[in-house]
């Protein structure tokens, strides 16, 4: 058993509980093989990868967003409703006015921060619940959706449709594979093998234990070989396809927020504040500054995600972003954020939204209606928190729990800010 233990430990990170970190992508990876099998391959093939990551990236780029709010203690209901009102505002404005397509992303980025800062006038300094203020937000631009738009569909111009219906371009010669989207692979697969390198680096310098190179060889060998089979997936489908931008654009956002709330000063603010609001005040954490920049950050990226939608639909409607808030808040809650705050990562809420994409997408696969689709991701979110909230109760084992601990921040020296512990006693450490 002790061998056992020291192999978890080299594997997973200095302690055998960092090894539950891998908990959650293994339920995801155990989703997709299910599907795989259960519809004959379908799930796995290039076409279907493209399409997912097409139809769902948005979703993912909201769940960033709400990942911030949810763990600064609020919930946001009207994201749905302010990229629907973004999408009708930019799609007018191109129609009407003739504005060019790059022009129009920035109104759109405008009109979020706008939107954003109302938001957090009234939560931060005003002092309304932000249940209430995004409530109301969620009725107000619905009906001003519906009101610009005169309750129609309009169509978008050709180049704005790249931001969320374009690939890769081809470039270079002729290989049978979209080599920008090789290229991508191989920039992932080096980084893995960077951070590996910077990691037993790192220890060294510390006079910690450094695992043998033979552990850090699997450590590096399993995420080189999926990425290499998705880049040659995602490379190899039919002519004119290749990784979507929109992958992209959520990629490079999931990088900048992962580094901002991971290494930033601002970002363990959210923590401290989501954990124990009045002590970090007390702290010299700026309390209203903090409500107020994570709703206006939830606008602006609702209002990306608004102008992705449209632009893979090639025109913007009256029925876009219904049901968006909910996805988004299931994908945090599923990827380990807590309901009280304090809690989650931006990872964590990543793989929770794909956990959601992919049962979606799998069971659309086998031919099962969209009523049912719907009633069986309810039913599971439910019985899974439920369970896990029972177990919790009895003390017993936790699988959520487990599963999703290690996505809860942490930092190299123990606990920081919003963790388990420091909850239970009523502290939110602030660092920076």
């Amino acid at each position: 058993m002790s061998r056992v233990k020291e192999l978890q430990k080299s594997l997973f990170g200095g302690t055998t509980s960092n090894a539950r970190q891998f908990g959650m992508i293994f339920t995801l990876v155990a989703i997709v093989l299910l599907f795989q099998v259960l519809t004959d391959g379908l799930t796995l093939n290039s076409g279907n990868l493209i399409s997912l990551v097409s139809q769902y990236s948005y979703i993912l780029i909201l769940a960033i967003g709400m990942l911030m709010v949810i763990v600064a203690g609020h919930i946001d209901l009207s994201v749905g409703s302010i990229a629907a009102f973004v999408g009708i505002v930019v799609a007018k404005v191109m129609q009407d006015y003739s504005v060019p397509w790059f022009l129009a992303i920035l109104i759109g980025l405008a009109v979020g921060v706008l939107i954003g800062t109302w938001q957090g006038f009234w939560v931060a300094y005003v002092g309304v619940p932000a249940f209430i203020v995004t409530l109301a937000s969620m009725m107000l631009f619905r009906g001003g959706n519906q009101y610009i738009g005169n309750a129609d569909t309009i169509p978008v111009p050709e180049g704005f449709r790249v931001i969320g219906a374009g690939f890769l371009p081809e470039v270079g010669p002729d290989t049978g594979y979209n080599n920008l989207t090789l290229l991508l692979g191989l920039v992932v697969c080096v980084a893995v093998v960077v951070r590996e390198w910077k990691a037993r680096k790192t220890r060294r310098e510390m006079e910690a234990d450094v695992a043998p190179m033979w552990i850090s060889a699997i450590r590096v060998a399993v995420p080189v070989v999926v990425v290499v089979f998705a880049t040659l997936q995602f490379a190899g489908g039919r002519i004119g396809t290749s990784f979507p931008i929109s992958g992209i654009i959520l990629g490079v956002l999931v990088v900048i927020y992962s580094f901002v709330t991971r290494n930033t000063a601002g970002g363990r603010h959210i923590y401290a504040v989501g954990g124990n609001a009045r002590a970090a005040e007390l702290s010299g954490v700026k309390l209203r500054r903090v409500n107020f920049l994570v709703m206006m950050n939830m606008s602006v990226l609702a209002a990306l995600a608004g102008m992705i939608f449209v632009a893979r639909s090639a025109a913007s409607g009256p029925q876009d972003g219904i049901g968006w808030e909910l996805d988004a808040i299931a994908a945090v809650f599923i990827g380990g954020a807590a309901v009280s705050g304090g809690l989650g990562t931006i990872s964590g809420s990543i793989v929770g939204g794909l956990v959601m994409a992919v049962l979606n997408n799998g069971l659309q696969l086998m031919g099962v209606g969209s009523d049912r689709v719907q009633i069986i991701k309810g039913l599971v979110l439910l019985l899974a928190v439920a369970l896990d909230v029972y177990n919790k109760k009895q003390g017993r084992f936790s699988v959520i729990g487990s599963l999703t601990r290690p996505f809860r921040r942490e930092t190299p020296s123990g606990p920081a800010s919003g963790t388990e512990p420091d909850q239970e006693r009523g502290k939110s450490p602030v660092a920076g």
